[in-house]
């Protein structure tokens, strides 16, 4: 596990406890998403991998109601640069 439920509320500035089974779902989204994209399977002593799933798991959480033309073009590029960097700087056979 990359990030905590708790931890990826508190940097979504998401207060409510009926929310917990969608942020659980945004966080298992992340972490996979990132082992796909990558290849890799990192844990949270990864700050890189860490910062990549809390900003997903944001912009996940603030667009779930809006298309994909309209979400923030600032936070894609910002993930992508970031997945670029776990995708290249690690080699494959290494588990974070």
């Amino acid at each position: 596990m990359i990030i905590e439920l708790e931890e990826a509320k508190t940097f979504a500035k998401i207060e409510y406890e009926e929310e917990n089974e969608i942020v659980q779902l945004l966080v298992d989204v992340a972490e996979e998403g990132l082992k796909n994209a990558t290849g890799i399977v990192f844990d949270s002593n990864n700050s890189l991998a860490r910062l990549y799933c809390l900003v997903m798991v944001k912009d996940l959480y603030d667009n779930r109601e809006i298309t994909v033309e309209k979400a923030s073009e600032k936070i894609r590029f910002t993930i992508q640069s970031i997945l670029i960097q776990l995708k290249y700087c690690y080699p494959p056979e290494v588990i974070i």
